[in-house]
């Protein structure tokens, strides 16, 4: 009998199939199963960053010449008219909901989702994730926006932020020896979720054409099925591991009190008083600022700025319609360069801070990006393309691994404990950042327009700003320092925390769990999460190459 079915029956429990305690690893498990369930979830919210590609076909639902919503409509009036098409702002302001959505439901239900453990939380974010789009796709049945709003924004933005931070807790207890690989891995899932979902939902709107004006609703239905089934499959993956658990042969460095890294545990209700917890959650907001911003524009910056060039043509000829078709193309594989550099970074900068720390990382995502952000300009009146296009990509990299570096950030700083429900509330930096970063950069661009500024020099003054409010990251990261003594947990503490979260402090579980062969089960496990990444990684690829051709 193993460890785990002795400890059952001495307790006499018999929890339910979603409970904490059923998710106790045994002996034969192994750890290298967990990050693919972290990334069945996350490759599923993050079809996010793909959902644009619904937005025209959301407006073209009515066939009839002149359907469009009088442009003085009220808006609150195109959220209940049927007679006529959405415009782009109403359709799109669905992202700006679930993005939002995102850091308050985190923010909210961080705690309890330490407390109920990752095969609960995991579920219920595969409900409102997978049921938000199925209720969003009955809304464009109908032709009721509010429905829209209130599925695919209100309620899969709540999926979001429960899928979001339901892995960080237990990657991070699994892997100790490697906390940024660990986390990374996951979230490289949300950067890439886009390069799986958007090809997805563009061949099933092809598909469903004939059955629904353009395809939209019963495409929202069908991703929202098959997201609900995938995360599902990953909650229940899920193991979590007992406390003390560490892999065989490693035990934690000394730190000689000059390391970032604590044994010690903070609990949420202080963690979030501290001065490091708001000197991260500026680290974070800041980093996110500049990159979402670059990201909201880079299609029209890269046309605005090159145009011509980037068929090779004079700067000041006259395009055809074709060209300029091919100068959009162009344009557009910038976009899926980003996706793919966006979901790349996240593993590699979180694997690389494994190695020079997390506060290091950071201090290269704004030195760097600094540097880049001063140089874009340049590469713009240079008209060196290929140089503005690797400096956008390098850029996006320290986007996406600003995000999976934080989690292991937040662990070294604060601890193991409460990690994912401080993660929850520190990840509100997010909403903040995806208000800031694409309304400055846009704003400015409009502002420059309008005083006569050529298109291409556009973007310069918004370029330095950004480069400015990195400087200010910087700063705020050079501040952080280990957490006060006053601040920790003591011991009392500590276990009534564990015993809400129904964690057994049995030593003997923490020395026999988790030592099981990887085996035919974690290749599979693997596949299943690999190959559709690699699909998708595959035509991001291929349409990235047009900027190149």
């Amino acid at each position: 009998m193993s460890v785990v079915e002795e400890l059952a029956r001495a307790a006499g429990s018999h929890p339910g199939w979603l409970s904490r305690e059923r998710t106790i690893a045994g002996e034969r498990f192994n750890r290298w199963l967990v990050p693919p369930a972290a990334l069945a979830i996350h490759l599923c919210i993050g079809m996010a960053y793909g959902f644009s590609v619904f937005w025209l076909p959301m407006t073209r639902l009515i066939a009839q010449p002149g359907a469009q919503c009088a442009a003085g409509q009220d808006w609150v009036t195109e959220l209940f008219i049927r007679q006529c098409n959405w415009s782009v702002p109403m359709a799109s302001f669905t992202f700006t909901l679930f993005i939002a959505m995102l850091g308050i439901s985190a923010a909210i239900w961080g705690g309890w989702v330490e407390r109920v453990g990752p095969r609960r939380s995991g579920f219920v974010a595969a409900l409102c994730w997978g049921g938000g789009l199925v209720l969003g796709g009955v809304g464009v049945h109908l032709h009721q926006l509010w429905l829209v709003w209130l599925g695919a924004g209100i309620l899969g933005g709540i999926g979001q932020g429960l899928g979001y931070i339901t892995p960080v807790s237990t990657l991070i207890k699994w892997f100790p020896d490697r906390r940024g690989m660990a986390t990374g891995f996951a979230i490289m899932g949300y950067g890439g979720g886009a390069m799986v979902g958007a090809p997805l939902a563009v061949w099933l709107m092809h598909r469903f054409g004939s059955l629904a004006p353009q395809g939209v609703a019963p495409t929202l239905m069908a991703m929202g099925l098959i997201y609900f089934l995938a995360m599902s499959a990953g909650a229940f993956g899920f193991r979590v591991a007992p406390p003390g658990w560490t892999p065989v042969g490693w035990s934690p460095p000394e730190n000689h009190g000059k390391a970032m890294i604590t044994s010690r545990h903070v609990h949420l209700n202080r963690a979030w008083k501290t001065p490091q917890f708001w000197l991260i959650w500026g680290v974070l907001c800041l980093n996110v600022t500049a990159g979402i911003g670059v990201i909201s524009m880079a299609s029209p910056m890269l046309q605005d700025i090159f145009g011509p060039r980037l068929l090779g043509v004079d700067a000041n000829a006259a395009l055809s319609a074709a060209q300029k078709a091919a100068v959009a193309a162009a344009a557009a594989g910038l976009v899926g360069l980003i996706s793919l550099f966006n979901s790349l970074g996240r593993i590699f900068w979180a694997s690389l801070s494994d190695f020079i720390g997390r506060k290091n990382t950071y201090h290269v995502f704004f030195l760097l990006g600094i540097a880049l952000y001063c140089l874009l300009p340049t590469w713009g009146h240079l008209s060196w393309a290929a140089a503005f296009v690797v400096s956008v990509c390098l850029i996006l990299t320290m986007y996406g691994g600003g995000f999976s570096t934080l989690p292991a950030y937040l662990a070294d700083v604060f601890g193991t404990q409460m990690v994912g429900a401080i993660h929850g509330r520190l990840i509100t930096a997010w909403s903040v950042a995806g208000v800031i970063g694409p309304v400055l950069i846009a704003n400015m661009r409009q502002f420059e327009l309008d005083h006569g500024v050529a298109p291409k020099l556009a973007y310069d003054v918004t370029l330095y700003i950004l480069a400015g409010l990195l400087f200010v990251g910087l700063i705020c990261n050079a501040l952080v320092r280990p957490v006060a003594e006053h601040h920790y947990m003591d011991e009392e503490t500590l276990t009534a925390e564990r015993a809400k979260s129904h964690e057994s402090i049995d030593r003997r579980l923490a020395e026999s769990a988790a030592r099981g062969a990887f085996g035919f089960g974690g290749a599979l496990a693997w596949l299943a999460v690999g190959v559709p990444f690699l699909m998708g990684l595959s035509i991001a690829v291929q349409k990235a190459a047009a900027i190149f051709g």
